[in-house]
């Protein structure tokens, strides 16, 4: 593989590899009317007064994995965190930080995983920014993204509104992104292949939201996973929530790596689930339209806000009856899976 099929720190500096990377690399596969005017700002035409924003960055290694790539997660990571806060993503920027020496070939492959992960979930990567770094700078590439979402009119969520009887409903099974990652990272095989859910929501939420009343509260449970997102909640709303192991959905390779490894499922990382905290008399209408959806079939509800009495705490009811308080994560059980 010669020079012309790697990254150079030239590509960097703003003269023609620059310009050559963007128009032969980049634009085509991400083609759309406003980015391809190139412009210092992008400008966008929303018929709303109300917009979420958004911006992450990805680091996960490997770059490929079962069920999906940097490049896809970033997209998917992105809409997700828009869809949970009540809006219908429409836009992303994206930049780039590349190693020298990266190929090109590799980018290629990640630029047409964007482009095709945007088109899915209807959403145009209008700007973005593409850095170079010395050889072991970075770890090949590093991607960050922000995203713009007009709210739906009459969604409002929040903490606040959260109460005591509230259902809580996970869209499907929980643990496969974080157990998928740490398998491929470290080569070990398993009998059943693990996949990651990586996969953008927007579409799922959306028609939860349009087509239901009392949705209070939606959250994408990615780093910590459930354990985390649900400590999140337990404290913001000053509510106790108790959840059921035998309802929590989880396919049973994921359940049996975690166990061989020493994970506790609940703590690992998700990419294409959310919890929805909903009213009692509409968890059965949210939890019909989930499982009409190809991203929520093995949907549940898996518990209920309850009432608090000294201090708000997440417990589980094990499957021999017995009760568990679910800790918030002290630190990173898997680092690197986003």
């Amino acid at each position: 593989m010669g020079a012309n099929d790697r990254i150079l720190l030239a590509h960097g500096g703003g003269g023609q590899l620059t310009d050559e990377l963007i128009r032969r690399h980049i634009l085509p596969k991400l083609n759309n009317e406003t980015l391809a005017e190139l412009g210092d700002s992008a400008t966008l035409n929303v018929a709303s007064k109300s917009l979420c924003f958004t911006t992450d960055s990805y680091v996960v290694k490997p770059l490929f994995f079962n069920g999906g790539d940097i490049g896809k997660l970033a997209v998917c990571g992105t809409v997700n965190d828009l869809a949970v806060a009540g809006s219908k993503p429409v836009a992303l920027t994206l930049s780039l930080i590349i190693e020298e020496g990266f190929e090109l070939g590799l980018l290629e492959r990640i630029l047409a995983s964007i482009g095709r992960q945007a088109r899915q979930n209807n959403v145009d990567v209008i700007a973005g920014d593409t850095k170079t770094v010395e050889a072991g700078a970075a770890d090949k590439i590093f991607l960050n993204t922000a995203g713009i979402g007009v709210k739906l009119a009459g969604v409002d969520l929040g903490f606040e509104k959260i109460s005591a009887g509230d259902k809580i409903i996970i869209n499907g099974t929980i643990g496969d992104h974080g157990m998928t990652i740490i398998s491929q990272r470290e080569d070990i095989k398993f009998q059943s292949q693990l996949k990651s859910d990586c996969a953008g929501l927007a579409d799922l939420t959306c028609r939860l939201l349009e087509n239901t009343s009392g949705i209070k509260f939606m959250r994408d449970p990615t780093r910590g996973g459930l354990a985390a997102t649900l400590n999140e909640i337990s404290v913001a709303s000053a509510r106790s929530i108790e959840i059921r192991e035998a309802d929590v959905p989880i396919n049973p390779s994921v359940q049996a790596a975690a166990d061989m490894l020493g994970f506790d499922v609940l703590n690992i990382a998700n990419e294409g689930k959310f919890v929805a905290i909903v009213s009692p008399e509409s968890a059965n209408d949210c939890l019909n339209i989930c499982k009409n959806h190809p991203l929520g079939r093995r949907a549940k509800i898996i518990g209920e806000v309850t009432k608090t009495r000294d201090v708000p705490v997440v417990e589980m009811v094990t499957k021999i009856g017995g009760r568990r308080i679910v800790q918030m994560p002290y630190g990173r059980e898997l680092p690197r899976i986003c």
